[in-house]
């Protein structure tokens, strides 16, 4: 066995919200306000987050969505498969895991992405509302924590590889999950035009 290891910096390109789950909130304050991590008070990307968006952007873009019952992917709906999916199903399956077993537990790791301190303001406040269909105005005004475009962090991907004959096609399914989340968005209030990143800097090592 090996483990290889994707290293880059993720560059947002519009304003980034992944929720810290702190229900309190100060009078007039934020009402929803980013993770931070709890010595620095920086915000960061968890590693979850990232790797569950890699995983159910491949999951479609594989076309593997619509044969279980809205659960991630696994090997007892494998024979549902149409004979030219199975390929990229069996190495997903390989890379983050399958929890009937026959692929085994997860091949990929995917750290917590730390903030990259170039002196940028690191946190903003976004007004949202909803607008009354009748009246035309805007209702329940409410503030939501983002970290601004232009703030970096660094990413770091690990991948066990069993087989030596494995390796590109674990690699080229990691590639594609990133380039999907960079078509797509990451975090929360996508289609607001929330969630905008770009990969730079990546570099395969062992």
């Amino acid at each position: 066995m090996k483990i290889i290891k994707l290293t880059g910096k993720i560059e947002l390109l519009s304003g980034l919200h992944i929720g810290g789950g702190d229900d309190t909130m100060k009078i007039g304050g934020i009402n929803n306000g980013v993770i931070k991590d709890i010595n620095t008070d920086k915000p960061y990307i968890p590693g979850s987050s990232l790797k569950g968006k890699m995983r159910s952007l491949l999951e479609w873009n594989c076309r593997l969505v619509g044969y279980g019952d809205g659960s991630p992917f696994n090997s007892t709906i494998l024979n549902k498969i149409p004979e030219p999916d199975k390929k990229n199903a069996k190495i997903l399956l390989k890379l983050f895991g399958d929890k009937e077993g026959e692929f085994g537990i997860t091949r990929i790791s995917v750290g917590d992405c730390k903030l990259i301190d170039e002196g940028l303001i690191t946190s903003e406040a976004k007004y949202e509302n909803v607008i009354n269909r009748q009246t035309g105005t805007a209702e329940h005004p409410r503030q939501i924590e983002r970290v601004p475009a232009g703030v970096k962090f660094d990413l770091d991907i690990r991948v066990k590889v069993l087989e030596e004959n494995e390796e590109d096609d674990l690699k080229k399914m990691v590639e594609d999950g990133l380039n999907l989340i960079k078509e797509d968005y990451l975090g929360g209030n996508g289609s607001r035009g929330y969630g905008r990143v770009k990969f730079i800097d990546k570099k395969w090592s062992e």
